[in-house]
């Protein structure tokens, strides 16, 4: 009998290995407000999932530290990877890597470059940035009454994300609503508060005149805003646009210094993509391309947005 029962015991155990899973996740960076919600919201969710281990590394905005974090996961075993890229140029070889390796790969957020030729078992979670840089930018449209000068603040260029936003930006502009409005700047601020203070200073500084920010994100836009105060500037009169509704941004907007942004779902994104990680973990199917809805958010309708969300 005790025979039996350790027997069984050991089967059970065997059986809870078997259904573990562990996934490998190379962020791009952990210094992001952004990626630190999706980050934290995937870490939430594996912590609701029996048996689901993650292995979280900071690549610290380093390509080749990245691609080293990759291949360190496949030495170890991982049973799926999840990548935030460094640079979406280089996503290639990472998937070359993964696809030789025979371990599911999912990339998230950012689009890679080869997202229309994925191996099996890759796909790519986030939202479609066609949306985001044109709700942003049609708000901003509209609030300007269709003409005024603008500046854009640029993400980091070697991410899709940011090189969309901005064609997003100059495509609403050159509609028949919108053609009124001259980009008078755009340059990067590579995504950082820090950074987008010090370029609006320069710009100030330059004495280039403008009636609106339309900034990849909001970080940037917070940034154009701490220097426009600093300036003395009447925030009344410049319409200043951003995307990703982080808290910081949404209270901004409480206190009438932002007037629109663009909810992008970063914890929705660390749960789809760690859905799609396990499904192909699993030998089950997935779509390579799996889009979280973006959403407008407005003085007019940011309190509702809060309680909601």
């Amino acid at each position: 009998m005790k025979k039996f029962i350790m027997g069984t015991a050991m089967a059970l155990v065997l059986s809870t290995a078997a259904h573990a899973e562990t996934v490998g996740v190379s962020m791009s960076k952990f210094d992001d407000n952004f990626l630190t919600v999706l980050r934290n919201g995937m870490q939430n969710y594996a912590k609701t999932l029996n048996g689901v281990t993650l292995q979280v590394e900071d690549a610290q905005n380093d390509v080749a530290k990245q691609q080293s974090q990759i291949q360190n996961f496949i030495a170890s075993k991982v049973d799926a990877i999840i990548v935030n890229p460094v640079d979406t140029d280089a996503t290639a070889a990472m998937s070359k890597i993964a696809a030789e390796a025979g371990v599911p790969l999912i990339y998230v957020n950012r689009e890679p470059v080869n997202v229309d030729s994925l191996p099996d078992k890759q796909a790519f979670v986030a939202s479609n940035e066609q949306e985001s840089g044109t709700l942003e930018t049609k708000e901003v449209c509209r609030l300007l009454g269709g003409k005024g000068k603008a500046v854009i603040l640029m993400g980091e260029l070697s991410n899709q994300a940011a090189r969309m936003r901005t064609k997003d930006v100059h495509d609403v502009v050159a509609t028949d609503n919108c053609k009124g409005i001259e980009i008078v700047e755009e340059q990067t601020a590579n995504w950082s508060r820090t950074e987008g203070s010090d370029l609006m200073t320069n710009w100030l500084s330059s004495g280039i005149e403008f009636d609106a920010v339309i900034s990849n994100n909001d970080e940037m836009a917070i940034g154009a805003i701490q220097a426009l105060k600093a300036a003395g500037k009447d925030l009344s009169k410049i319409v200043i646009g951003g995307v990703d509704a982080t808290q910081d941004a949404l209270a901004a907007m409480q206190a009438g210094d932002l007037d629109v942004t663009v909810f992008q779902d970063a914890a929705g994104q660390g749960k789809g993509s760690l859905d799609a990680a396990l499904e192909l973990a699993k030998g089950e199917k997935v779509e390579k391309k799996v889009y979280i809805p973006f959403q407008l958010v407005t003085p007019e309708n940011v309190k509702d947005f809060v309680a909601k969300n």
